[in-house]
């Protein structure tokens, strides 16, 4: 999806123009991989822009950079409020939301010591990841050849660059094989997550998502769909999937801020289900999208609102 362009986004505390929202050819982040990224949304609601769980998303953000030992030279409400007020300021009624923290121009080489952190926020409208109708319909995805990074090798719960060359192999597998995504194991040859989303079934009116030794992201929309599940009194369940189960399940999804709740429905040219939305899918989107259509159903405060 090509980018729409808007007028201002945030660079180490100023707010620049799109066009010259630029960085040095020699950054270290070009080399060698070394950014953390967020991923969230404002949502057009009644009473104005609101975005979604957004404390979750920074202090996400600040732990995966924790991880790589990146000391992120704003505080948290530093952030928070560039947010709201980037939005604002770029007029958006909905709109995606991107934080990135990377290494950036010093020197070169491996061992990052010295190189400054630079923070950077951008804002702009898209539309629905995996196509606008797949939330009704279902998508059509293969299992990869591709496998998650091995514990102790790359950290999986840190949302970094580098993770995401393994998505985008997992990805593009997918598109040469006309599917629109992907499913990767882990190492073990369990079910992980696709290359930007994280993966749930549905068996026995119970939902069953991979544990985080699995290899996958502590995703802020699968931690809200296990919440919402939990409000309505439905089952929900952490454990290792093997591959097979994903085609006898009831049914299949992915969450995600970029995918939102999206139904499968065919894995590896395998009906799911009844091959469309199955209805436990569907109540769970529902009581998601409902958040944002009246602020009545936002029990848990995730909104922020901008204005």
């Amino acid at each position: 999806m090509a980018f729409e362009k808007v007028d201002k986004i945030w660079m180490n505390g100023k707010l620049v123009d799109w066009d010259d929202a630029k960085v040095h050819v020699l950054s270290h982040v070009l080399h060698y991989g070394s950014g953390i990224f967020e991923g969230a949304r404002c949502y057009k609601t009644p009473k104005g822009p609101a975005i979604f769980r957004l404390a979750e998303h920074t202090d996400r953000m600040f732990n995966s950079c924790k991880i790589y030992r990146m000391e992120i030279p704003f505080t948290r409400e530093d952030i928070n409020k560039a947010i709201i007020e980037l939005i604002r300021v770029n007029k958006m009624e909905a709109c995606y939301i991107r934080p990135l923290v990377y290494r950036g121009y010093s020197h070169l080489g491996v061992d990052p010591t010295g190189v400054p952190i630079d923070v950077s926020i951008a804002v702009w409208p898209w539309g629905k990841y995996l196509g606008p109708e797949a939330l009704e319909q279902g998508v059509d995805v293969g299992v990869s050849s591709w496998r998650r990074n091995a514990p102790g090798t790359m950290p999986a719960m840190a949302k970094s660059s580098a993770n995401y060359m393994n998505g985008q192999l997992i990805r593009l597998e997918a598109r040469a094989h006309g599917y629109v995504e992907g499913i990767a194991l882990d190492v073990f040859g369990h079910v992980s997550e696709g290359s930007g989303e994280n993966i749930f079934i549905v068996r026995d009116n119970a939902i069953i998502t991979p544990p985080f030794g699995s290899s996958i992201l502590p995703g802020i929309t699968r931690n809200t769909v296990m919440r919402l599940a939990d409000d309505l009194g439905i089952k929900v369940i952490e454990e290792e999937i093997p591959r097979e189960a994903l085609y006898i399940a009831d049914e299949v999804f992915f969450t995600g801020s970029a995918a939102e709740i999206t139904p499968i429905r065919t894995i590896d040219g395998i009906k799911i289900g009844q091959g469309k939305r199955g209805p436990l899918t569907e109540k769970l989107q529902k009581a998601f999208f409902s958040i944002f259509e009246n602020s009545k159903y936002d029990k848990f405060g995730w909104l922020t609102y901008v204005n």
